[in-house]
């Protein structure tokens, strides 16, 4: 699976980005999705992540209420609506796909779990 994440760019305090992340190279709905986020000298963190058919969708803490994750399998792409943006939230975005249709809340949070990664995308809050 090959994913290309866009959507990233600067943005002030409050305001609202759409992150997409398209999918090439194996069926889409065979596998789930995951975007994580990542600052310098930080590990990478659990932000979202959706069932292979969008049925079931997880986030956390610190972004439920203001971040969407959906997808199109028809378009073989994965969102993350990004509403109410902080100046914590500024980090280097990254979609992922774990291959199978087994989900689970707790494994599909961990990025070891995931088994292609996209290139990343910068996302800049201004307070």
């Amino acid at each position: 699976v090959q994913l290309q994440a866009s959507g990233g760019g600067l943005v002030q305090t409050g305001g609202s980005l759409r992150l997409s992340c398209a999918a090439s190279g194996r069926t889409f709905s065979s596998v789930s999705m995951g975007w994580f986020r990542q600052t310098p000298g930080k590990e990478r963190e659990f932000v979202a992540a959706v069932s292979w058919n969008g049925g079931r969708t997880d986030y956390a803490d610190s972004v439920k209420g203001r971040f969407t994750i959906s997808r199109d399998n028809m378009k073989n792409t994965v969102y993350l609506q990004m509403n109410s943006l902080k100046p914590e939230d500024t980090a280097v975005y990254y979609c992922a796909a774990v291959v199978g249709r087994y989900y689970n809340s707790e494994r599909n949070a961990y990025s070891g779990t995931y088994d292609y990664w996209g290139q990343g995308t910068q996302v800049t809050v201004s307070s």
